[in-house]
């Protein structure tokens, strides 16, 4: 990932520290605040600087305020940030679909449901926020057309090429106005990925236009990518770079760059498979379920073309200001070459598929660039040893969550929640492919983690849940003086990360009594690193949530 801080706009609100009035013998109970699935595994955690041990919690109904379940606070963890005991309660037996409460002597928790039903509007929100991102003639939401003049020159490595080239619609990668096409194709991948895996869940249609919902929203990505597509052997890969955080928050129809937005030529490996990825998927899927046959063979017939110079180009693309440079290519050029077979039934690109894919291992992480597990599970049916490498990195994530309190399976880092979802989005994959309820615990717990069974109490994503993260780094967010529906929060890293980076922070930190050296996290619109909403998360985060919904 990648930010300069934006520059800062002094409002002149400082909230009081709730850490500096909250008594030494207060309690917080961490939940879920959406909710459990009647069969989930269920905790809470329990932060005190009181000996609970050997009390009892309850469950409370919320309808007529009696317990319905009680066990007792057995075990205690020890020290967390700063306080002096934990306790993690389990409630899992009881499944009687409600609204509640947890409750001890000292406190109780959020209102949270226990149903079937409480994931359902989620992909619906978080889908929304790809409405905001819109960039260009593609009706977006919250802000006017803009930036419709991209782009207004092009770099090709050293070479500055004074000639426009349209490049128009899109959507912004997260809280600025770049663009970039590896997120992008990621993104659009993702949402095409979900209605493929399982059109009847992710064929919502609320507009009630005959097409789903994501389907619409990925066309978005896919009509962008074909504008990238610049000439037989070059793509455009970014269109902007970092004059975008030079010049101030402003809302992107007054962008005063919009006729300053150069575009980056590249190619790469990487970007070919990911690109010929989207793009194939899509041909496939207009085809069959949507009967658009013109854009259906505009699809397939560029993945195509992109994929047959694959060998005549450097492995990495470098292009642009070196953001989202990828490590590797095997594992996207392994998915681009499976889904054009998938498109197209040709056994040389399974093939090429299975080159590629067997010098890939599993990745141990979710992330724009670590999406071995997507080629894995397309190919899981032709060779099992694939299931294996998906299993490993469960197995890592497993070792991870056992480390710490709250059970997150992903090292803090830039991005972490992409990665915590990621590990729900793994077991979902593992889950298909082997009918195994092996890791449905540790998936719970990464979804609990991002809807606030964490150190802060704090839903990441905005508008969900009691406690939502409010001051995202985002600025049509804060221009419209709005909540991002659906927009969801990078989340924790460690604190020496941000440290070095010199963040301005606007806001007193109302979570100070939380934060710890490992885990640090802001709900400070100036935080670009814990706190900045991005395409790709939110297209796991659909999947996720998609998944589970009924």
């Amino acid at each position: 990932m990648r930010k300069l801080f934006l520059a800062v706009f002094s409002i002149g609100v400082m909230l009081s520290c709730a850490g500096s009035t909250e008594s030494r013998e207060q309690v917080y109970i961490r939940v879920n605040q959406v909710g459990y699935l009647p069969n989930d595994f269920k905790s809470a955690l329990v932060l005190s600087n009181k000996d609970l041990s050997n009390t009892y919690f309850e469950l409370i109904d919320t309808r007529n305020n009696k317990s319905v379940f009680s066990d007792k606070v057995i075990i205690n963890c020890g020290k967390y940030a700063g306080f002096d005991f934990t306790y993690k309660l389990d409630f899992s037996t009881y499944n009687t679909a409600g609204r509640y409460v947890l409750k001890l002597s000292s406190g109780k928790s959020p209102v949270f449901t226990i149903g079937e039903k409480i994931f359902n509007d989620l992909p619906d929100t978080l889908l929304s926020f790809f409405k905001i991102q819109r960039c260009g003639y593609t009706n977006p939401k919250n802000h006017a057309l803009c930036h419709i003049a991209d782009a207004t020159s092009l770099i090709d490595g050293s070479k500055v090429i004074n000639s426009k080239f349209d490049v128009t619609g899109g959507w912004h990668d997260a809280g600025d106005y770049v663009k970039f096409l590896n997120t992008t194709a990621v993104a659009t991948y993702t949402l095409l990925f979900a209605y493929d895996f399982d059109p009847v869940k992710f064929g919502f249609d609320n507009n009630k236009n005959g097409i789903p919902d994501i389907l619409e929203e990925a066309k978005i990505g896919l009509d962008w990518l074909l504008r990238c597509y610049y000439s037989s052997d070059k793509l455009i890969t970014q269109v902007q770079d970092l004059k975008d955080h030079s010049v101030g928050w402003r809302m992107p129809e007054n962008d005063n760059l919009q006729f300053d937005r150069p575009a980056f030529i590249g190619i790469g490996k990487n970007i070919i498979g990911i690109y010929s990825a989207a793009l194939a998927l899509a041909s496939k899927i207009w085809k069959e379920k949507i009967k658009y046959y013109e854009f259906s063979d505009k699809c397939l017939s560029t993945a195509t073309k992109l994929y047959s110079i694959r060998n005549n180009v450097p492995d990495i693309d470098s292009s642009g200001t070196k953001n989202y440079t990828d490590r590797d290519y095997l594992g996207k050029l392994a998915l681009g070459a499976y889904e054009l077979y998938n498109a197209t039934n040709k056994k040389e690109y399974l093939d090429d598929s299975f080159l590629y894919a067997n010098k890939t291992g599993p990745d141990f992480w979710w992330s724009w660039g670590n999406l071995n597990s997507l080629v894995h599970y397309r190919l899981a049916k032709y060779d099992k040893k694939f299931i294996g490498y998906i299993e490993q990195n469960l197995n890592g994530f497993s070792e991870t969550s056992s480390k710490n309190i709250f059970e997150s399976g992903a090292a803090p880092s830039w991005g972490a929640n992409n990665t915590t979802l990621g590990i729900a989005f793994q077991n979902i994959l593992w889950k298909k492919l082997t009918g195994s309820n092996k890791y449905d615990k540790l998936a719970a717990l990464q979804r609990d983690f991002i809807l606030g069974h964490n150190p802060w109490g704090i839903s990441f994503i905005c508008n969900v849940g009691s406690n939502y993260v409010r001051h995202l780094h985002h600025q049509i967010a804060y221009l419209t003086g709005g909540k991002l529906s659906g927009g969801f929060a990078a989340g924790p890293i460690k604190k020496e990360i941000v440290d070095k980076l010199k963040i301005p922070y606007e806001r007193n930190d109302e979570y100070r009594s939380f934060q710890t050296d490992d885990f640090y996290y802001r709900d400070d619109r100036m935080d670009y690193v814990t706190n900045e909403p991005t395409i790709v998360s939110n297209a796991t985060a659909i999947f996720v949530f998609g998944y589970y919904s009924k």
